[in-house]
């Protein structure tokens, strides 16, 4: 037989303190560090970044490939949400950020936003990219590989080189705005 003493009664609202208890401290002491209005502004202005570098992708190279184009323009994006993972202070502040990086290309280039969101691309990127040693040669194949041109060196050094310049980019913005 049970004791009473095992039988805990419920507050008037259980699960807000299940929630809040739920939660590990520094979870909780993180939340209060992030400046959601400096991600914003932050997610604006590598929009900004982006479209600009975007516009040149399709009129800045003497060639009629929009394949290649459109690859240009993902492996923007894909630099942009790698760049808030890696320089932002939080997982929130990168959160943030790469929502309003979103909402702001969405409203001032809607043409754009629509090509940087193949998720196919994206995964590629992403597994080039966790394996962790040589991150930009490894991108420079990936984007070879995404142009049909695999084990192309020119389109690997492209890759490599439009990935090292925007992720430069990226942390500079990062950088002024939330330092």
């Amino acid at each position: 037989m049970q004791e009473d003493r095992d039988i805990k009664i419920a507050g008037e609202k259980p699960s807000e303190s299940i929630k809040r208890n739920a939660q590990p401290k520094a979870v909780k002491e993180g939340l209060k560090t992030v400046d959601a209005a400096r991600a914003k502004c932050l997610g604006a202005s590598l929009a900004d970044e982006f479209i600009k570098a975007g516009k040149t992708a399709f009129t800045d190279y003497d060639t009629d490939d929009a394949h290649m184009a459109m690859q240009r323009l993902l492996l923007l994006s894909f630099t942009v949400t790698v760049g808030f993972e890696r320089f932002c202070g939080s997982e929130s502040e990168a959160g943030i950020a790469q929502k309003s990086f979103l909402d702001a290309l969405k409203r001032k280039a809607p043409e754009l936003y629509e090509y940087t969101s193949d998720t196919g691309a994206f995964s590629f990127y992403f597994l080039a990219y966790r394996r962790g040693d040589d991150v930009e040669r490894r991108i420079g194949q990936t984007f070879a590989m995404l142009c049909s041109h695999d084990g192309d060196p020119i389109y690997q050094e492209l890759g490599e080189t439009i990935y090292c310049w925007f992720t430069s980019v990226v942390e500079r913005e990062i950088n002024e705005m939330m330092l």
